[in-house]
């Protein structure tokens, strides 16, 4: 069974445009100046409405890992490694970390972003070792 696919909506369809194209954006507040993720109907800062998305250039440090070894549905392989990333320009993704075992992810590793492509029209944003490439 393949793994599921996200469905975007109007509010993250512009992030998946952007996966697609194999960039990294972030939802981001110019009243309060918060990065966020993920994108909600109004800055969870101020709750200003305006914020719009904003280019990262996809490097940062692992805050936090954990090693999933139960599935949370079909379609997904195990084990893997589900970290926060704390992104350098501020702002923070839940996301997948792959360094090859889900073991060799640790806390304070430098990270960069990868896509890997599930549809035509989805890419989904993994992290990688980032060895200043």
């Amino acid at each position: 069974m393949s793994r599921p696919v996200p469905v975007p909506t109007e509010l993250s369809r512009p992030f998946w445009d952007a996966a697609r194209r194999g960039e990294l954006v972030v939802p981001h507040c110019p009243g309060c100046g918060l990065r966020f993720f993920v994108p909600e109907p109004a800055c969870p800062g101020c709750m200003a409405r305006d914020w719009r998305y904003m280019p990262s250039a996809g490097r940062g440090t692992v805050y936090s890992v954990t090693v999933v070894h139960r599935a949370p549905g079909p379609g997904f392989d195990t084990p893997f490694a589900l970290a926060v990333v704390d992104l350098d320009e501020g702002g923070a993704l839940l996301t997948h970390v792959d360094a090859g075992e889900p073991d060799n992810v640790v806390i304070g590793m430098r990270v960069r972003v990868d896509f890997r492509t599930l549809t035509d029209e989805i890419a989904l944003p993994y992290f990688v070792p980032d060895t200043g490439d």
